[in-house]
């Protein structure tokens, strides 16, 4: 016997035999491995949108749940403003004055801060057909004597009526300094007399005041139109 005739015929039978078994579990095994995998990735995506499901549901009991509006809940960016370059104050020489031309040793000036911080109360419209209404007669409005108006342009003094020099206090050499506070309309018409501080003389005081009302002034500007204010300004009651 020969050694082809030996080995030929039972390779080629061996593998032959086995051939159609192999092949039908590499088929199975490589498709059972491609179901896994497709079967594991689907069931993490189904368990991502389980989870973001659950995670979006929120159960809402009572109305305090629902939380503040978005317009309160979020504040809108602060704009970074850059502060004006204020121009340092020139410093001299204090000059002394009289005692009674002092006007009031506990007046305080409001910073430019603090100026800056008074603002218009916010009104907002009321619900319904009603709304708000605001009825307040300019003609009706007076300046309180130590109430603060910011004026762009101060009222300015074109008239002075000399007061007369009552008789009395005249013959008796009495002598003052009064401080009226006048207050003041659109025109620049005295509209109300008060004695800022008084010179210690009745008389003097009633005098100056009774002037007052014929005194003539520029009104005070504000936002570019004249407005109500006030003013404070001296009479001197001197004797020749």
């Amino acid at each position: 016997m020969s050694v082809y005739s030996l080995w030929s015929p039972y390779g080629a039978f061996e593998l032959k035999s086995k051939y159609q078994r192999n092949f039908l579990y590499g088929t199975g095994l490589t498709t059972g491995m491609v179901l896994l995998v497709l079967l594991v990735a689907w069931i993490t995506s189904m368990k991502g949108e389980v989870d973001t499901d659950m995670a979006a549901a929120v159960v809402i009991k009572t109305v305090a749940d629902l939380g503040p509006p978005p317009s309160i809940a979020r504040k809108p960016p602060q704009v970074k403003v850059e502060a004006p370059q204020a121009i340092a104050p020139k410093v001299g020489i204090p000059k002394p004055v009289a005692d009674d031309e002092v006007l009031d040793d506990d007046v305080q000036l409001a910073t430019r801060d603090e100026l800056a911080e008074i603002v218009a109360p916010d009104i907002a419209t009321a619900a319904g057909e009603g709304g708000i209404e605001i009825d307040i007669s300019e003609d009706d409005y007076l300046p309180a004597p130590d109430e603060f108006i910011p004026l762009e342009i101060q009222p300015e003094m074109i008239y002075q009526e000399v007061p007369d020099y009552p008789r009395l206090a005249k013959q008796a050499g009495i002598t003052g300094i009064v401080w009226v506070n006048a207050a003041l309309d659109e025109t620049g018409k005295v509209i109300d007399v008060v004695i800022a501080k008084s010179s210690g003389t009745v008389a003097l005081d009633e005098a100056a005041a009774k002037a007052s009302w014929n005194c003539k002034f520029k009104p005070g500007i504000q936002n570019g139109r004249p407005v109500r204010c006030r003013v404070v300004y001296k009479v001197d009651f001197v004797l020749d």
